[in-house]
């Protein structure tokens, strides 16, 4: 192949995993741990991307879980994780299922994996995050915007 071919070549990239934002809250410690009430969680996902520079992206993926017992708010996480991504060459039409669905799905084991072990030090049983299907929460986002 020669060089200028390779350089046309469709190109996915990650340049750089990082954790842009966390918190952790458990506000009714220590009392909280001695109710007994089947909590209630809220879970809440969201991605973002954006440009940065000729050929590079940021997607973050944004997590919020609210767990309450009764009215008592057990604990509150917020996780945004973002990742900057090389994409070169890569056709319009496929740019921002790219960006929507396959770098979230590179994403999401570090977020579960920090949600999982914050929850854990905070005192509570380890919370493991299901798997999320992006791309049919991609196909939903592109139905309710037309």
């Amino acid at each position: 192949m020669s060089e200028e071919a390779a350089d046309n070549q469709p190109l996915f990239h990650v340049e750089k995993l990082y954790l842009k934002d966390l918190s952790f809250e458990s506000p009714n410690a220590p009392e909280i741990f001695l109710t007994q009430q089947e909590p209630k969680v809220e879970f809440n996902l969201n991605t973002s991307a954006s440009k940065v520079g000729d050929e590079h992206y940021e997607t973050v993926l944004h997590v919020t879980i609210k767990v309450v017992s009764g009215e008592n708010t057990m604990f509150l996480v917020e996780v945004s994780y973002g990742g900057l991504f090389l994409v070169r060459n890569v056709p319009q039409e496929h740019l921002s299922r790219t960006l929507g669905i396959e770098c979230p799905y590179i994403l999401f084991p570090y977020v579960r994996q920090i949600i999982s072990q914050l929850v854990s030090e905070g005192g509570f049983k380890p919370m493991v995050l299901d798997p999320i299907n992006f791309a049919a929460l991609y196909q939903q986002a592109q139905s309710e915007a037309n």
